[in-house]
């Protein structure tokens, strides 16, 4: 298939586009946590603005998907990896959201005009959600299949954080009443988290899918071929 070559670039860099729209959104997690810790406006307000840089490539990879299989009867190997980066975009654009959230819920944080105090598990559980995200978008750039499979055990320790959060937040809350708009909002933080976690799942599912079906069609020409001479 000669065409095949030619348009390998135009593919590149959908590729491309995915890993960065991932980078930025680890950045993104990474800087709305620390607008959370040092209660900073200004980085609350810089996550808001990179959201919008996450939905434009988002709206790339979606377009130039679409345009590549519509004009180009791409292969079946070309047509999995254009779907798994067009629903990889979306997970990562929700990552985006959720980070922006976040970053919402600071500024409504600093209103309240007092220390926030102790912040439970979230940092925690910000680390190991970032920890997810990074081996998602790896096991995407070195197609592993291990490592996008090793996603969902580590999320189930986000999860059970997100839970003991939940659990220390609200008895909080219940001891003084002063404290339920920072608990309330600290709640909410943390499930955005539980849910970035999940997003990054969902990629290590498609990357896996991915491999799998490219492993499995490797077998199938290796078996048919001694029968072709």
């Amino acid at each position: 298939m000669p065409h095949h070559h030619f348009y390998e670039s135009e593919l590149e860099d959908i590729r491309r586009k995915l890993v960065l729209m991932g980078e930025k959104c680890i950045d993104l997690v990474r800087l709305s946590f620390q607008a959370l810790e040092q209660n900073d406006l200004s980085i609350a307000q810089r996550v808001l603005g990179m959201d919008d840089e996450i939905d434009e490539l988002e709206l790339h990879i979606d377009n130039e998907s679409v345009r590549y299989l519509s004009l180009r009867a791409p292969v079946a190997t070309d047509v999995r990896m254009l779907t798994v980066c067009m629903k990889g975009c979306h997970d990562l654009e929700r990552v985006g959201d959720e980070a922006s959230s976040i970053a919402k819920r600071v500024r409504r944080l600093a209103r309240q005009g007092r220390p926030i105090g102790d912040l439970a598990g979230i940092p925690q559980m910000t680390e190991m959600v970032i920890g997810i995200l990074r081996k998602s978008i790896d096991s995407f750039v070195n197609e592993s299949y291990d490592e996008a499979l090793s996603l969902p055990e580590i999320d189930r320790k986000v999860d059970d954080l997100n839970r003991s959060n939940y659990d220390i937040l609200m008895s909080r809350s219940a001891d003084d009443s002063k404290y339920v708009p920072i608990g309330i909002e600290l709640i909410f933080i943390s499930k955005s988290l539980e849910r970035i976690g999940d997003h990054a799942v969902n990629i290590g599912e498609e990357v896996a899918y991915l491999i799998k079906a490219k492993n499995i069609s490797h077998t199938d020409l290796v078996r048919r071929a001694p029968t072709r001479s």
